[in-house]
């Protein structure tokens, strides 16, 4: 390897460290291996696409600023990435950069000789799992792509809450509109960085450069439009973009928290143009897009959870895909630093700091097949008639933690225990309570039974 590259690099992870905490610096950046520098193009390699998306996310703008400190003005960063933990194959993905709220634009070029999208070359078609939550959103999305202004989609208003992937999306159609035709110009830009910019543009007196800037563009994405609430000078001007790309069978597409009915303190004028196009809401995940979800990020990034830690993270992340993001990267960075497998408690103490835990309701099958299971002894065993001492064992067992771990009565167990009597039940439960006096292996038998039912 160019021993002049491993000393750049090397100064880099020295500023990265002094301005990291220790366990964030040994996750993200210790790691990455540093390939080659040429021509300005700083290729680093890192373990999988997931921790390129992550770094772009959360640490970008520090990672530029100590690139261009130690490599120079004009420096460019790719990534390379393993795409398949399988095969070892690997791509190359650039950087987006720094984010564009980091360093507003503060003069909008007219006629750029590079234009930047400003868009999210991670977020694709392909990243992006469907179901039926999305499946309006996501299959108006794909037609736009194909042709941009001359659908009836136009505009596109995708609306829902925060982290159900309306941000993944239009990145997406911008993304597939400049893979079909690498000369359209798209620009992706928040609500906030375009009120910015249109602030500086009216102290600076270069309105009309600005309009003329936003009307040479051929697909136009404003994330987060109801961030325009309230600001006039903000609204007229958009307004004035839009009649002018919308007659001009340019393609516009808008995110909102909320659909444009519900949207508070925007002009009428702008309300209308909103609807006439399609309003097309993303809902949070359900259970099956949820582990869809949770499970093309495991395969991406060549990480494998058991059945029971997938089902724990889908059963109580219910409404952001951003959380299982943020969870799989958590889950990945406490197993790094303490050396420790993934496991179901793991899981829990990772998910309770970032969602409200839904209690697991238990119920008298859960336990029947938990006892079962422990004793190695058929359901249908504990069921019946059959009086051999484990059989019994088993039977008294599963009517005691029935009691404890279920709101059922009395009656309901002995129902659903082989239609046994009230006297069994209330039997069987005092022999248990009994015996747990003095016998140490019952009580860690239940302990762990109760441990497998709760988690």
């Amino acid at each position: 390897m160019n021993t002049e590259l491993q000393q750049k690099w090397a100064q880099c992870q020295t500023i990265l460290a002094d301005n990291l905490t220790s366990s964030a610096y040994q996750t993200w950046f210790a790691p990455i291996i540093p390939l080659q520098f040429e021509n300005g193009v700083l290729v680093l390699q890192v373990k999988s696409q997931f921790v390129a998306e992550y770094i772009e996310e959360n640490y970008i703008q520090l990672l530029s600023a100590t690139i261009i400190r130690v490599f120079g003005q004009g420096t460019h960063l790719e990534y390379r990435v393993l795409i398949d933990a399988t095969s070892g194959a690997t791509t190359m993905l650039p950087s987006a950069g720094a984010p564009a709220h980091a360093n507003p634009i503060n003069n909008v070029p007219k006629q750029p000789d590079h234009f930047d999208s400003q868009l999210n070359t991670f977020y694709t078609f392909d990243s992006f799992v469907a179901g039926e939550p999305n499946k309006l959103a996501r299959t108006a999305g794909m037609a736009i792509a194909k042709q941009p202004g001359y659908t009836a989609f136009n505009p596109l208003f995708v609306y829902g809450g925060s982290g159900v992937g309306k941000t993944h999306l239009v990145n997406a159609i911008g993304n597939q509109v400049q893979a079909l035709n690498p000369h359209a110009r798209v620009l992706y830009v928040s609500a906030n960085t375009f009120k910015l910019q249109y602030q500086d543009a009216a102290k600076t007196n270069r309105i009309p450069d600005f309009l003329n800037f936003y009307q040479s563009v051929d697909v136009l994405i404003v994330d987060d439009i109801q961030y325009f609430a309230g600001l006039k000078g903000t609204q007229d001007t958009f307004f004035h973009i839009f009649n002018y790309l919308q007659q001009s069978r340019k393609q516009l597409i808008l995110t909102s928290d909320r659909p444009p009915i519900e949207l508070k303190e925007i002009e009428e004028r702008l309300l209308t143009r909103f609807k006439w196009g399609l309003s097309a809401e993303i809902k949070h995940p359900d259970y099956p897009l949820r582990k869809n979800i949770l499970l093309s990020k495991m395969r991406r990034d060549g990480i494998t959870l058991t059945d029971d830690v997938v089902d724990f993270i889908v059963s109580n992340v219910r409404n952001s895909v951003r959380d299982l993001e943020g969870i799989l990267a958590s889950l990945l960075a406490h197993s790094t630093l303490t050396d420790r497998e993934i496991d179901v408690k793991l899981a829990e103490q990772v998910v309770s700091h970032i969602v409200a835990i839904q209690p697991r309701r238990i119920t008298a099958g859960d336990v029947l097949g938990a006892v079962a299971e422990h004793y190695s002894v058929p359901e249908k065993a504990i069921l019946s008639a059959n009086r051999s001492r484990e059989v019994t064992a088993a039977r008294h067992l599963a009517i005691y933690l029935t009691k404890e771990l279920t709101d059922n009565s009395l009656t309901e167990i002995g129902f659903k225990m082989g239609k046994r009597s009230h006297a069994t039940i209330l039997h069987s439960i005092a022999l248990v309570r009994e015996k747990l006096e003095f016998d140490p292996v019952l009580r860690q038998t239940i302990s762990q039974i109760e441990s497998q039912l709760r988690y």
